[in-house]
């Protein structure tokens, strides 16, 4: 199936057994009231989660998923399918499995994710993930973390990231949707104002058009040129805030006031059968073009801004 414009997908997840999505604030919650309420939200999560599948029209995810390596085959399969110029996974079940599993398919890149960047050997894994494994950023989940990203004991990582030149994606807003996690110290990309000042060389990337802090990102981005938003996902967000968004909103807004080179297309693929999300794509390229944006600017958006930051082709 030909697509209407060469596309990168900057935003993915490969399925992996054991993902621990919630991190140190799902540690911190069973410790303090136990690993019975802590799967309770779980599970809630997983009904909301199955919810809007259904609604979408979405197969349900296979259980159990295909192993890594399965994954990744499909996945080549799926940018030949489409010829897509490569997909970013910035999950996958540690660093070295996930470099591993994604080495034989140069169109299948991976990003180093730290669940704990605080951690002591933190800084060094990433170099690590980077030099010699081949990983091509970092990933952190901002709520899933119980300490600010503007804390100083981070600075190795972030001087790591400014040495490797490499961006840095941050989720922010809810993390899982329905029955997840709304609240904490990271929940808006607001916190990494001062990192960002502080590391101006470090492409810092936030997902889902701000995920539910729009007006925040807005602001940041309008501070901090090396902030730049990705488009992945559902965006199911936007009918949690008033006024609701139109994807076409969306685009105008961030298009207007930064231009095409700070927009990077994603779908948030993960698990199978649904693999490579068609149906993302066809709803951001009808927003894109019905705000009218060029289609050269376009070709920025669903390709050319991401490979120019990973440094690909």
């Amino acid at each position: 199936m030909k697509l209407p414009l060469p596309v990168f997908d900057m935003h993915l997840h490969l399925p992996y057994s054991g993902e621990d999505l919630w991190g140190a604030w799902g540690t911190h919650l069973a410790q303090r009231y136990g690993a019975e309420k802590l799967a309770l939200w779980n599970e809630r999560n997983a009904r909301a989660q199955e919810g809007w599948w259904r609604a979408y029209g979405f197969p349900l995810p296979d259980s159990p998923q295909p192993g890594p390596a399965e994954c990744a085959r499909r996945y080549a399969e799926e940018v030949e399918r489409y010829g897509l110029l490569g997909l970013v996974f910035l999950t996958g079940g540690g660093n070295e499995r996930l470099a591993e599993t994604l080495r034989p398919y140069p169109k299948l890149h991976g990003f180093a994710f730290e669940a704990d960047p605080f951690r002591p050997e933190a800084a060094a894994e990433l170099r690590r993930g980077v030099e010699e494994l081949g990983l091509k950023g970092l990933k952190l989940f901002g709520p899933a973390l119980l300490r600010p990203l503007d804390d100083p004991a981070l600075d190795p990582v972030w001087r790591v990231c400014e040495e490797l030149q490499v961006p840095v994606l941050i989720h922010f807003g809810p993390l899982g949707g329905g029955g997840g996690v709304a609240g904490g110290v990271n929940i808006s990309p607001m916190r990494l104002h001062e990192v960002a000042k502080g590391y101006p060389a470090v492409p810092f990337i936030v997902p889902h058009f701000g995920c539910g802090y729009l007006n925040d990102l807005l602001q940041l981005m309008w501070a901090c040129d090396n902030v730049y938003v990705d488009t992945s996902g559902n965006n199911e967000w936007r009918r949690y805030v008033w006024p609701e968004p139109t994807l076409k909103d969306l685009f105008r807004r961030f298009y207007e006031l930064f231009g095409p080179e700070r927009i990077l297309f994603g779908t948030d693929a993960s698990w199978f059968p649904r693999g490579w999300v068609l149906k993302y794509f066809e709803e951001q390229y009808r927003a894109a073009a019905e705000v009218g944006i060029p289609e050269a600017h376009q070709r920025l958006i669903f390709a050319g801004n991401a490979m120019r930051l990973l440094r690909i082709g």
